[in-house]
């Protein structure tokens, strides 16, 4: 459409002279409507069309060259790409560029009047010095932004804010993994030698726009730019740049062709004999030599210049031969390898597990997979309810058991007072069973991901500004003993260990006391000595009492800048690390496990060694009431044959218990009453007391 467009003489009067670029042009808007009804991030493309326009303009003012044509071309292209959006139809509110809402057309007329304002400020500046027109677009821009900032804060926000955030990187985005930064490490694993070609491509276009201007070379390298810098900005945008790296590589790798076959052909055929004149034929005239006299005839002819091969060009062809073998062979050998890995992928086998055990072994929520429900009319059946669990996992529970995730993949229900990065990441019980209660849900599950590697997600969304601080903190310690080198180092803290991830994956629900020794750490507040972090000055290993008491003394009259802490060995130095807190964790009052995995994490521990199950079920139940002081406990037999002891500090005079000790069909059993520690005191708790919150005595 660009070339149709600029090569040819056209006039709004003669529908002739406008037919075929008109034509491309529509047909240009069609092919970006099919993107955007697939996906309304098509937006990006839209950005790519103004960034080149405004290029383009700048480059036709320079050379004296009238920018009519991207006046064509950009009305007619966003015009159907209008009347197509509205065709479409508004399916969701505001204006929001990620979604389907009307701000894709109000970026689209921007985009059009702000063609028509270029053309009409070249115009006006024509007979004016060079620098009139980027000065008056630089004052125009700024004039812009700062009207729509006042006058119309939803279309800045719309036009320039979502621009911003976009190349941007909020903390959860980092949560994300296609959403994280570009690394070099990750351009080369995916792209390799296509770089380099790519680069070279680039500069080929660079030198070919220097010769002869072309608006395409043009839009090819404003194109690849943004592209470049939106998958620099988050990974997910590589499958964008394959093209233009295939598209510069291809550039590259043909110009250099073009410019040395002929040396290549030259040295092929010399090789081979093929240039050579026929030496079996000597010269019947004998050359004279210096002194007149006859000289031996060699037999070997001269080749001129012209037909001798360049060596440099030669050593082009096959250098460019080879990286362009290279580049095929690695993408070939990449996929193949992700074709393969597909083939036994897919999900983990204890999720698998995990849901379809759900399927098959929860309440049915009343509501039919399969129907398309009308959004405005729904509503849930009183039977209904959620799950809890990490995004990550959301779709998973609604394909396998068929179930209702509380959040999934689209982040839905991650954020807020009510997500499940507050619930995960809350040390209240209180607080949590008021979220599952807002939402209505009855069951959890836990994985040992989210309790470990992906534990830094849930805290990200539940505080942005704080993220892992509370529970994972990073301390500066020597490299070496008497080191002056510093490293950073993540360590665990109570706080830790009482979130609602933790106390459930780690503890079943259970009270935990701590391990036999903790870290007694004392350190050097961030900023007191040029740090950015707390610097520890001693550490060392202590029985847990002991340390929280040497804790309380030191803090009492510590120096100005210096504290001491509790702290606890991060999983990846120490990987049972998570199963021993700092100080006591109480029980959880209405969490009951009532399915497990059978793989072991702790895989080679032995008999003896740790056994904490890769994913956990839990159901929350309101709970028996006990009245009594002091510990009870119930022996527990899960459906992998592990046992283990639910223990519970009464509150008040008042325990309250998630297990039932008879009428209860679950897999995972108690074995025995519950028993008051100390006393011979027992009591027996039915399911019907669980699921009505009776008090049993």
């Amino acid at each position: 459409a660009l070339l149709a467009a600029r090569d040819r003489s056209f006039s709004l009067k003669d529908f002739e002279t406008l037919k075929t670029p008109a034509m491309l042009s529509a047909l240009a808007g069609i092919a970006y409507l099919f993107g955007y009804f697939n996906m309304p991030t098509m937006i990006l493309f839209a950005l790519i069309v103004a960034a080149f326009t405004l290029i383009q303009f700048l480059l036709d003012f320079f050379r004296d060259q009238s920018s009519d044509y991207l006046v064509l071309v950009n009305a007619v292209t966003f015009g159907v790409v209008i009347l197509g959006t509205v065709a479409f139809g508004f399916p969701h509110p505001g204006l929001s560029l990620s979604m389907y809402t009307v701000g894709h057309v109000i970026a689209s007329v921007a985009l059009i009047a702000g063609t028509l304002a270029l053309y009409g400020l070249a115009t006006f500046l024509k007979e004016r010095p060079k620098y009139f027109f980027p000065a008056a677009l630089v004052g125009s821009v700024i004039l812009a932004i700062a009207v729509l900032h006042v006058a119309l804060p939803e279309v800045y926000n719309l036009l320039v804010s979502s621009l911003i955030s976009f190349f941007g990187e909020q903390p959860v985005t980092t949560t994300v993994q296609e959403a994280r930064a570009w690394s070099f490490d990750a351009a080369w694993a995916t792209f390799h030698w296509g770089l380099v070609l790519a680069a070279g491509g680039a500069a080929t276009l660079i030198w070919w726009i220097y010769r002869k201007m072309n608006p395409a070379y043009v839009f090819v390298l404003v194109w690849t730019g943004i592209i470049l810098a939106s998958t620099a900005a988050h990974l997910r945008y590589e499958y964008y740049l394959a093209a233009n790296i295939a598209l510069l590589a291809a550039v590259f790798a043909g110009a250099v062709i073009n410019v040395t076959w002929k040396d290549a052909a030259r040295l092929f055929r010399s090789e081979s004999g093929d240039i050579l004149p026929d030496t079996s034929e000597r010269q019947e005239k004998a050359k004279k030599g210096k002194k007149g006299g006859r000289a031996r005839d060699t037999g070997k002819p001269k080749v001129s210049a012209k037909d001798r091969a360049d060596p440099l060009k030669v050593g082009a062809f096959a250098a460019i031969v080879i990286v362009t073998l290279l580049f095929g062979g690695s993408c070939f050998a990449t996929t193949l390898g992700m074709a393969q890995t597909v083939k036994y992928g897919g999900i983990d086998s204890q999720w698998m597990e995990a849901l379809e055990w759900m399927g098959a072994h929860t309440p049915d929520p009343g509501v039919d997979y399969y129907t398309i429900h009308d959004k405005e009319t729904f509503a849930h059946p009183d039977e209904a309810y959620g799950v809890m669990s990490w995004w990550d996992y959301g779709h998973w529970i609604t394909y396998i058991s068929k179930r209702i995730p509380n959040n999934n993949p689209f982040q839905h229900g991650v954020a807020g007072p009510n997500g499940s990065a507050v619930y995960l990441t809350s040390t209240s019980e209180k607080e949590a069973n008021q979220i599952l209660d807002n939402i209505g849900t009855r069951y959890v599950i836990t994985d040992y991901q989210i309790v470990t590697g992906k534990f830094h997600a849930p805290a990200t969304w539940a505080d942005q500004e704080l993220q892992m601080a509370p529970f994972q903190p990073y301390f500066l310690l020597p490299v070496s003993a008497g080191s002056t080198s510093y490293q950073a180092m993540p360590f665990y803290t109570q706080k830790y260990y009482l979130t609602m991830a933790a106390r459930l994956h780690n503890f079943d629900g259970s009270m935990a006391d701590p391990g036999s020794e903790v870290l007694y750490t004392e350190y050097r507040e961030p900023g007191t000595v040029n740090n950015s972090l707390p610097l520890v000055t001693r550490m060392e290993q202590m029985d847990a009492t002991a340390a929280a008491a040497a804790v309380e003394e030191y803090n009492r009259d510590a120096p100005a800048g210096s504290a001491a802490t509790l702290l606890s060995l991060y999983y990846e130095v120490k990987a049972d690390s998570i199963l021993y807190p700092i100080e006591r964790v109480p029980a959880l009052q209405h969490y009951r496990l009532v399915h497990e995995t059978p793989q072991n994490v702790f895989v080679g521990g032995g008999a003896d060694g740790p056994d904490l199950k890769s994913i956990k079920i839990f159901e929350y139940v309101p709970g028996a009431r006990i009245k009594g002081d002091g510990i009870i406990e119930v022996p527990v037999t899960t459906n992998t044959g592990r046992a283990f002891t639910y223990r519970q500090e009464s509150v008040n005079g008042e325990f309250i218990v998630p297990y039932a000790t008879s009428g209860w069909s679950g897999e995972v059993k108690t074995t025995g009453p519950y028993r008051i520690v100390g006393t011979d005191v027992t009591f027996d708790v039915t399911e019907e007391d669980i699921q009505q919150g009776r008090t049993v005595n």
